[in-house]
């Protein structure tokens, strides 16, 4: 048994290792040329988080499902450099509207250097993703904007908020579905459809990755509050100081509007006051950790992942499925 990619994913068959390994190289590879400009401060800007590191979850599923036809194919290493370019660019992007200071243990673009900066090297990385876009035909071109729409229109019902009436938690769901889930569905749809895999395989590791992307993203949410380390990418708590709302925080609110039980409405009250105070954000996870309402979220993550891995079911046995089963418990672990 060897160990790739994210989370110590293991891999049993030395050839799909050996694929995933050389592919995830040419990955890495194809990035840096990605972000290369004829002016170095923006070559400089544009890989400071591609040098950073990160889990290259989107790229690892491009292999895996490149593998259900020819994983050789020549569009399959510039399908993952365009899904990976495209989540740098929405980082870039992110941490502007979150005002964050720190992205992969690095100072963030913002940071470094100004909002102005961080905006305009996502706009590059997005223009990159682009063009090497164009070479892989207009069915990818249209699934890619397609996925892009449902991005940013995530993004935006995220700044909105829901709508009167609407419940919290359903309209979270539906924000992770386009900010996450929309591009690891892509990350799958792209490694099937660049390696020639037939349509209804095509359709089956779209619909895993979109569940899988809901999963990883609550399993996100998990770790904010539940770990003591950096599994996240992040310091543990940075969303609640953020303000940021993660499952766990939406389930704790809806419990206290419902129950109104006095513990409950003094943490939402704490988590509504200033997290800024290293004091006051260590009582705040302390209290989440302990919670129902984190168990609930462990709940949930568990339950995408369950359905990320029933949509595999009509796909022939093999190590490539093996490794797409074990990714769905991969990400589960990471939520505990």
């Amino acid at each position: 048994m060897t160990v790739v990619g994210p989370f110590g994913l293991s891999v049993r068959d030395q050839a799909l290792e050996a694929d995933v390994q050389t592919g995830l190289a040419a990955v890495e590879a194809g990035l840096l040329d990605a972000t290369k400009s004829d002016v170095p401060f923006i070559t400089e800007a544009a890989q400071h988080l591609v040098r950073a590191g990160g889990k290259r979850f989107r790229p690892l599923l491009v292999m895996l499902a490149s593998q259900f036809g020819d994983p050789y194919a020549p569009g399959v290493v510039p399908a993952a450099v365009v899904v990976e370019l495209t989540h740098l660019a929405t980082l870039y992007h992110d941490d502007v509207m979150d005002e964050a200071d720190v992205r992969r243990g690095v100072p963030s673009a913002n940071t470094r250097w100004d909002n102005s900066v961080a905006v305009l090297t996502g706009d590059f990385l997005f223009a990159r993703a682009s063009q090497i876009l164009s070479d892989l035909g207009p069915d990818a071109v249209r699934v890619q904007a397609e996925a892009f729409e449902r991005l940013v229109t995530g993004q935006i019902l995220e700044t909105v908020g829901p709508r009167d009436g609407r419940d919290p938690v359903d309209h979270y769901l539906d924000v992770i579905g386009g900010k996450t889930g929309s591009l690891i569905a892509v990350s799958g749809r792209f490694g099937a459809m660049a390696s020639g895999a037939d349509e209804s395989v095509i359709d089956i590791l779209t619909q895993y990755g979109e569940r899988l992307g809901v999963a990883f993203q609550l399993a996100d949410d998990v770790l904010d509050i539940a770990s003591d380390s950096h599994e996240s990418g992040k310091t543990p708590g940075t969303d609640l100081r953020e303000g940021i709302p993660t499952l766990p925080v939406l389930l704790l609110r809806a419990q206290a509007a419902a129950h109104g039980r006095p513990e409950d409405l003094e943490l939402v009250e704490l988590l509504d006051g200033d997290l800024a105070d290293d004091a006051l954000l260590a009582e705040a996870l302390k209290r989440l950790r302990v919670h129902p309402a984190l168990e609930q979220a462990r709940r949930d993550t568990v339950r995408y992942a369950e359905a990320a891995r029933a949509t595999l079911a009509p796909l022939p046995e093999g190590y490539a499925k093996s490794a797409l089963v074990e990714l769905c418990d991969a990400v589960v672990h990471r939520a505990g």
